[in-house]
């Protein structure tokens, strides 16, 4: 049985909910701190291996560059020689037979110059992005830097707030009675943590969202017995229009 005003009685349940949903949420909260952390600490991870990998692929560039370079100089020394050689030829055949390798070394060297000068786009391509990408990380950097500060003040407000609460819900869970909180208990364990105190508005109840029967929301209206949800069975009570 339930002493006191029973609307006093739940209206102070109703509050001690607030305070306990609120409590559940700043710990959900800083349940999530290392999480976002890292989550941050990660993202510029991501964008620094971003600008590590176009700077190796610069260096392979580069490499790329330089071998070609060398074969295109190994090919006019190859061209050189055979042009020396030419001069010494007998007979028309072999004079013939230089010329088109002399023809097969520039077709070759015509494709590395080629090669070579994409190359040299491409490289410079990529050095503008990794200009432009280290820019932007700056700007990364120091975002990521402010969100983990806002982060660890929110942090720091929330375990001030829990004390708080800690004490709000020692002042206010001893003036409801004790088996009134017994079974408030008992409801919100059989419900996972959700809410055990609900409110019922034009008679349904905003726990299941079920009608209630027009008897039981005329006795919940008078607001004089502790009443419950015929289907989810939480504690409920009335609500103005």
């Amino acid at each position: 049985m339930v002493s006191g005003n029973i609307k006093e009685q739940i209206d102070t349940l109703v509050n001690l909910q607030k305070i306990e949903m609120e409590t559940i949420n700043i710990k959900s909260t800083l349940n999530n701190v290392s999480k976002k952390i890292g989550t941050l600490d990660n993202e510029l991870k991501e964008f620094e291996q971003k600008i590590e990998d176009k700077e190796a692929m610069i260096v392979e560039m580069k490499k790329n560059y330089r071998d070609r370079e060398s074969d295109f100089q190994m090919n006019l020394d190859r061209e050189k020689k055979i042009q020396v050689k030419l001069r010494s030829v007998k007979t028309n055949k072999e004079y013939q037979s230089l010329l088109k390798e002399i023809e097969d070394v520039r077709v070759r060297n015509s494709k590395v110059e080629d090669e070579m000068i994409e190359c040299l786009d491409n490289m410079d391509e990529a050095e503008k992005e990794v200009v432009s990408k280290k820019d932007e990380y700056l700007h990364v950097s120091a975002r990521i830097i402010s969100e983990k500060k806002d982060i660890m003040k929110a942090a720091e407000q929330g375990k001030e707030r829990l004390a708080e609460l800690e004490n709000d819900w020692e002042s206010v869970s001893g003036k409801i009675d004790s088996g009134l909180l017994k079974t408030y208990d008992l409801i919100k364990e059989r419900n996972k943590g959700r809410l055990a105190v609900v409110p019922v508005k034009d008679a349904v109840c905003h726990g299941c969202n079920v009608n209630l029967p027009p008897q039981l929301y005329n006795e919940l209206y008078r607001g004089d017995t502790l009443k419950f949800c015929p289907n989810c069975q939480r504690i409920i009570y009335w609500e103005g229009s």
